[in-house]
């Protein structure tokens, strides 16, 4: 459930006082782009990783995207103060009103902007996964991009939970294992972390990346590598990543039992994960305190 307050445009104000209009045409049509932010001690954690993306996203999908990032997390900041967040997730959303005909002639910015707020879902010890053939389209230009059409993903979890699923692994046009929908993916054989590339058409998820920067430090490579089902079947371990996850070891996929009930590897990597979090939680106290 999200938070009381939020900023959207230029204010924090009461959800009840902010007003949407159907004549947002991103808003209806779905154009816009958004990103989930893990927070820790108040802190929004690798805020910067996730700026880039929305600035990214933002550039493939032409929505002008002229906010500033020293702007914008004084902004998410307000938001986490009104709401008194220490420890929770908040989102960033910008949606392109001036879009199309299906559109009102009122006085919208160009792209509306709205930044809010929650506690943390809460989540079993270990993931139970289904499996969704051609959930997936690797070859579409939109592969890839965290935008608010956000219905496959939706209808896609919303089913997987009606056959007592937590999550479903969702495969592109080719078979291929891309990722779930709302976490990215990762085997373990023989002790080496295996995650789908980009081309498979999965998120370039922010946890995803930092695991494939500090696992080789950690002793424990993580590669981008093809995956089929075939591949999770028959893997030491399997777990997935997200923003409001860490990293989450899955137990059963599609019915079929992974490894061997413990999983030492992800658990490794999870500490070195939450080691890298400390650091730059900290990072960002000192940083605060030399500003003062």
């Amino acid at each position: 459930m999200i938070h009381r307050h939020i900023f959207h445009n230029d204010r924090v104000a009461p959800i009840e006082e902010v007003r949407l209009s159907p004549g947002q045409a991103g808003l209806i049509n779905g154009w816009g782009i958004f990103t989930t932010i893990r927070i820790f001690e108040g802190v929004p954690f690798a805020f910067e990783r996730h700026w880039k993306r929305l600035e990214r996203d933002a550039t493939r999908i032409h929505i002008p995207f002229s906010f500033k990032p020293d702007t914008v997390r004084r902004q998410l900041e307000d938001v986490l103060t009104a709401n008194h967040v220490e420890e929770g997730c908040a989102r960033i959303y910008a949606i392109y009103n001036q879009v199309g005909f299906w559109r009102s002639n009122e006085n919208f910015p160009t792209v509306d902007l709205i930044i809010y707020s929650s506690d943390l879902p809460s989540y079993d010890e270990r993931a139970r996964l289904g499996l969704r053939e051609q959930g997936r389209h690797a070859a579409s230009p939109l592969a890839g991009v965290k935008v608010t059409s956000w219905l496959t993903n939706a209808w896609s979890y919303y089913e997987a939970q009606l056959e007592e699923f937590d999550e479903v692994v969702l495969l592109n046009e080719r078979g291929e294992v891309a990722e779930c929908t709302a976490a990215n993916i990762f085997v373990v054989k023989n002790e080496t972390v295996a995650t789908p590339p980009l081309s498979s058409g999965c998120l370039e998820g922010v946890t995803r990346g930092v695991l494939l920067e500090i696992g080789a430090g950690a002793g424990v490579p993580v590669e981008e590598k093809v995956l089929v089902p075939q591949d999770l079947y028959g893997a030491d371990e399997v777990f997935i990543s997200s923003t409001n996850r860490n990293l989450l070891p899955v137990s059963e996929i599609a019915g079929r039992k992974i490894g061997a009930g413990h999983a030492p590897v992800a658990e490794k990597l999870e500490k070195v994960f939450e080691a890298y979090v400390r650091k730059y939680i900290d990072s960002q106290a000192a940083a605060a305190g030399t500003h003062r």
